[in-house]
């Protein structure tokens, strides 16, 4: 049975050739990329190649025309269950070419039709195996799938399918829902995550901030201090070495015994004293003065118990380098009496001063004591 038959009020199929088939005129012209089937008294006779052809009236019959053209075909929608239970409704486009005009012609009644219902069957049977996500994401690999598929079933028919396209796939519409709210969901945890890890670098960011702050104002106060404390060290070390100085030629020139460095060291001294006791007056209206302003030689006692904790002998050798005088710790004896005499003769007429001092020195060092 083939397209006669269809033609003749034979049963219907959706994919049916409805094109006429041409009359046997003795001679037909056959157009390009189109086979026709030959039968010679109802038996297959041969395939007419595009071009002039000749047929024998009566005897040769034109059964069947095919087009060797990549055709498509289009799936209708149908209903497929996914691997979690989710009725989707599909649809689709099929293309197909016929490689074997012999096997299109009397492989199969209706190939287009039959390779329609194959692809129909195969996509559910794919999808059956997939779920929904999977189904959304893999469509490129879900038509490898059933393109192959058809090609196993087809090799027949004389039919190779090309390609297989899924063209609108259509899912209920709580499940579109329950997608549409999932995709809000993720897109908001994903704002969220965004802005939390914002959040988290920037507090970051400051407190990298604050910690080089707080690193460079220590290094900048420890410079500071080490220069202050260079600086400090250094004035200490010169005022140090000036007093040194100062002090080594005051002690050349009382060594020396000029007279003139004696009454001039006794000058300060005594410009000292009352320098101190009028800043005294200066800053209160109570100033404690001593009684025996006169006294020479307690002053010098007070003045040397004040500025050290030396012994009586440390004391009486300065007080005596201070009036010019050698001490009596210091007198060498001498086994000569002429040469004792010959040194008491000479001794210096300020050493008749200085004596009585020295001796109220003395008096002063034992009441202390």
């Amino acid at each position: 049975m083939g397209p006669t038959s269809l033609q003749s009020g034979g049963p219907h199929t959706y994919f049916s050739n409805r094109q006429t088939l041409p009359l046997n005129t003795v001679v037909r012209f056959v157009p390009q990329q189109t086979a026709w089937i030959v039968e010679r008294m109802g038996k297959f006779h041969r395939i007419l190649e595009p071009g002039l052809a000749f047929m024998i009236p009566f005897i040769d019959r034109i059964a069947y025309v095919k087009s060797l053209k990549e055709s498509a075909i289009e799936i209708p929608s149908q209903n497929a269950i996914t691997a979690d239970n989710v009725t989707l409704e599909l649809d689709g486009v099929l293309y197909t070419r016929v490689v074997d005009a012999y096997k299109a012609s009397y492989g199969v009644e209706d190939a287009e039709y039959a390779i329609s219902q194959l692809a129909q069957t195969t996509m559910r049977s794919e999808i059956g195996q997939l779920t929904l996500d999977h189904v959304l994401k893999e469509r490129a690999t879900l038509n490898t799938n059933i393109t192959q598929a058809i090609n196993e079933a087809a090799q027949s028919w004389g039919v190779v399918c090309l390609r297989y396209e899924i063209r609108d796939i259509h899912a209920p519409e709580g499940v579109v829902a329950a997608m549409h709210r999932q995709v809000t969901a993720e897109r908001s945890k994903r704002a969220e995550i965004l802005d939390s890890e914002g959040q988290r670098q920037s507090a970051i960011n400051i407190a990298e901030g604050r910690k080089q702050s707080v690193i460079l104002a220590s290094e900048a106060m420890r410079a500071e201090r080490i220069n202050q404390a260079a600086g400090e060290a250094e004035a200490i070390l010169l005022k140090a070495q000036a007093t040194a100085k100062g002090i080594d030629l005051v002690a050349k020139a009382i060594e020396a015994g000029q007279e003139n460095a004696h009454g001039a060291l006794s000058l300060s001294v005594a410009e000292k004293y009352v320098d101190a006791f009028s800043k005294l007056a200066k800053e209160g209206t109570a100033v404690v003065v001593p009684g025996n302003v006169g006294d020479m030689g307690n002053m010098i006692a007070q003045a040397m118990a004040v500025y050290g904790k030396v012994s009586q002998s440390q004391a009486r050798t300065l007080a005596s380098k201070a009036l010019d005088v050698q001490g009596p710790a210091q007198t060498e004896p001498s086994s000569n009496p002429s040469k004792a005499a010959e040194q008491t003769a000479e001794r210096h007429p300020s050493d008749d001063v200085s004596e009585p001092v020295l001796e109220e020195f003395d008096q002063t060092i034992q009441s202390k004591n």
